[in-house]
C-alpha cells in the first residue's frame, strides 16, 4: 500500500470517504438527518474543507491499485482526520496510516468523539489512551475526548 500526498484530483474520493464514514458512525449518534442527508454532502465537504489549501497541505492518501481505500490529515502532530473507506475498514488501512504518522510527523495525539467507542478501541490498538481531557464538539451536545500515545 503506498501512502502519498494527497493531491487535488483526490479530494472528491476523500470527501466521499469521509461523508461515507460519517454518516455511518456519526448518524447514530447526533440522529440529524438534515445534517446527515443534506447539509454533508460530497461536493460540499470538497468547497468548504477540504479544498482549502491548508488543508489540502495535510492530507495524506493510501492507495492501492490505484484506488484510494483511507485518508489522513495530519497537523503538526496531531492526527487531525483518519478516515477509511467502510469496504476496506478491517484490512490494515488505518493502521497503515497511523503508523505512517508516527513515522513521519511523531504523531502523538488526537481527538474523538467520546461515543465513538469503535474508533476509540482502534485507537487504543494503536497506542493512544484517553487522557481524561474532554471538551464539547463545536455545535453539538457531545463532547470529544483526548487521546495521546504513550
Amino acid at each position: 500500500m503506498l501512502i502519498r500526498k494527497a493531491e487535488r484530483k483526490d479530494l472528491s474520493r476523500i470527501a466521499e470517504i469521509f461523508v461515507f464514514n460519517n454518516r455511518i458512525n456519526y448518524f447514530p449518534i447526533f440522529k440529524d438527518a438534515s445534517y446527515s442527508f443534506e447539509t454533508m454532502q460530497v461536493v460540499s465537504a470538497v468547497d468548504n474543507y477540504f479544498g482549502k489549501e491548508e488543508t489540502l497541505a495535510n492530507l495524506f492518501v493510501a492507495e492501492d491499485g490505484g484506488i484510494i481505500k483511507g485518508f489522513i490529515e495530519i497537523r503538526k502532530t496531531e492526527i487531525a482526520k483518519l478516515y477509511v473507506e467502510p469496504f476496506f475498514q478491517n484490512c490494515g488501512t488505518g493502521g497503515t496510516l497511523i503508523e505512517f504518522a508516527l513515522q513521519k510527523f511523531q504523531a502523538n495525539f488526537l481527538w474523538a468523539l467520546e461515543k465513538n467507542t469503535r474508533a476509540i478501541l482502534f485507537y487504543r490498538r494503536h497506542g493512544f489512551f484517553p487522557t481524561g481531557a474532554r471538551k464539547h464538539e463545536e455545535g453539538t451536545a457531545e463532547y470529544i475526548v483526548e487521546l495521546r500515545r504513550k
